[in-house]
């Protein structure tokens, strides 16, 4: 006899969210996590205390620079870093004690330590002691971590990744963030906000790659408007650290041409990997791809029978919310349902202030693929609700089959955009037309109207441009 139904190795979205569904089905589950506390890297050093962040910062710089206009006067706005701090981790300690509990009511085991497979069947716990535990089926969901560079030490001070990035002790006067994908601009957001001249190195021509072009363009000048300045094209070739700053080389893709700067801290942020090793994969035959993500089917099956693999440590976007539909979609399957996952419908978002959200193809992907496409966009700035709100920046855009009028893609840059973003999303996963949002009532005034007139405007027929 087995000791549990489902071993899950890893307490983040993905697994944490799989126990509770396990358990729910009437399964005897256990859940292993390396860390101390409930969450994984999103709960903990990932989306929630970065979100929590950006929102204390968002507060700020508002107050400071915009309060007059609304006819608010106040004195002098200071900065507390330590409380702001507080607040972040008041919220994180929240969330983790959260699914602790919701662990204890679900019955699910929960132990700390580290995994590795002994056997196919067979599973060891290493802590403070060591046991081996059986199972009839493993989910294994460890997640990612921050990828590293040859030549970059990262020592979460001078050189940090974004779990440095959300913990520093003092506002830097300089920050270079190495990479211009989401975590970067998030966290030199965040900083350039409080009052850090932020300087962000892509090696691309461009940032937030995945995303829509148009969008991209536009969400560059926006963040440059608010001081954010960009090296495209270069990439960091050198780090030297000092007592106090980070001697930065970068050399430029077109001539290579190199510069050299200074800055206090330097934010590592050119992706994350899949976390494989320690698990001894290799030794039960566990199939790993070129970038040691686990290779598994369309039932999250490994090449190993009962073991499975979700989330970041699978193929796929490294999203949080990914990572929870598979966690259920996983457990049903092991249960004899027939559940499925709908990868056309993630949704992806930038929790900057515009926010950047997206779901489906940018419009680069339909013209490679030669689909033939329509297109319909609609600006805030001819929205009441976001007029009475001083949120006008930005646009909803939704590109829609030429023939059948199915939406196959949508990208919005602007206030509460990951919001507005789900109603296409609902839209699509129903096989949703253009037509079908253009047709629903929403109501007035809402930015979500603004989602109904770029439907319209997909055959020309949006009503307030």
């Amino acid at each position: 006899m087995a000791d549990y139904d489902l071993i899950i190795i890893g307490a983040g979205p993905g697994g944490y969210v799989a126990a509770i569904r396990a358990a729910q089905l009437g399964m005897k589950v256990a859940c292993i996590e390396k860390e101390t506390t409930l969450g994984g890297t999103c709960l903990n050093i990932g989306c929630i205390p970065s979100k929590a962040l950006l929102n204390s910062s968002e507060k700020f710089i508002e107050f400071k620079n915009h309060a007059e206009e609304h006819g608010i006067k106040a004195g002098k706005v200071d900065l507390d870093l330590s409380k702001l701090m507080q607040q972040k981790d008041k919220i994180v300690k929240q969330l983790t004690a959260g699914i602790g509990y919701l662990f204890k009511k679900n019955k699910i085991t929960h132990l700390n330590g580290t995994a590795s497979f002994v056997d196919k069947q067979n599973i060891k716990v290493k802590s403070s002691k060591e046991v081996t535990l059986s199972a009839k089926n493993f989910i294994i969901a460890t997640g990612s971590s921050s990828m590293e560079r040859p030549g970059i030490t990262v020592d979460e001070k001078n050189i940090v990744t974004s779990t440095g990035a959300l913990s520093l002790s003092a506002v830097p006067k300089t920050m270079l963030v190495i990479g211009g994908g989401y975590i970067g601009l998030e966290m030199g957001s965040v900083w350039s906000r409080l009052g850090t001249k932020v300087t962000v190195v892509e090696k691309l021509d461009r940032i937030v790659p995945t995303m829509d072009n148009e969008i991209a363009t536009e969400f560059m000048k926006s963040l440059e408007k608010q001081g954010l300045e960009f090296k495209l094209s270069h990439k960091v070739v050198a780090t030297k650290s000092g007592s106090k700053d980070v001697e930065v080389t970068m050399e430029s893709e077109k001539d290579k041409k190199q510069i050299k700067d200074k800055f206090n801290v330097v934010l590592m942020s050119i992706g994350r990997k899949p976390n494989t090793e320690k698990l001894n994969l290799e030794k039960i035959g566990v199939k790993l791809n070129d970038h040691k993500a686990i290779e598994v089917d369309k039932q999250f099956k490994t090449s190993v029978d009962g073991i499975y693999a979700i989330g970041d440590v699978a193929p796929g976007p490294m999203l949080a919310h990914k990572a929870e539909e598979e966690g259920v979609a996983c457990v049903e399957i092991i249960n004899g349902q027939k559940t499925h996952m709908n990868y056309d419908t993630i949704p992806a978002i930038v929790y900057t202030n515009p926010e950047v959200a997206s779901v489906g193809k940018t419009e680069e992907e339909l013209k490679e693929s030669k689909v033939e496409y329509k297109v319909g966009k609609f600006p805030f700035m001819a929205n009441g609700r976001a007029l009475t709100t001083s949120e006008t920046e930005g646009f909803v855009k939704i590109l829609a089959d030429k023939k059948t009028d199915a939406i196959l893609g949508a990208h919005i840059i602007g206030h509460d955009a990951g919001q507005l973003v789900a109603e296409i999303v609902t839209a699509m996963e129903f096989g949703g037309s253009a037509e079908d949002i253009a047709r629903i009532c929403h109501a007035h005034p809402t930015t979500s109207e603004a989602v109904k007139e770029a439907a319209l405007n997909v055959e020309g027929r949006a009503i307030h441009i």
